[in-house]
C-alpha cells in the first residue's frame, strides 16, 4: 500500500469510513487485499472510539440506497 492510500484511510472519520463502505461500487480498490486489511482494522478502530450508541446513530445518519 503506498503512503497517499494509507494516509487517505486515516484521515478519514468513523462517518466517512462507513459511508465509502457503504455506497461504493463493489471492486473499490480500498476495499481489496492488504489496502481492503487495512481500511477494515482503521475502520473498526474508529468504530471502537467513538461513544456507545454513536455508531449505530451515525449509520441512521447515513441510511442506505
Amino acid at each position: 500500500m503506498d503512503a497517499k492510500t494509507k494516509n487517505e484511510i486515516d484521515s478519514m472519520d468513523y462517518r466517512g469510513l462507513l459511508s465509502l463502505w457503504r455506497f461504493a461500487k463493489s471492486g473499490h480498490p480500498y476495499f481489496i487485499g492488504e489496502v481492503g486489511d487495512y481500511y477494515s482494522k482503521v475502520m473498526e478502530q474508529k468504530r471502537s472510539a467513538l461513544p456507545p450508541g454513536e455508531a449505530a446513530a451515525i449509520s441512521k445518519e447515513i441510511g442506505h440506497k
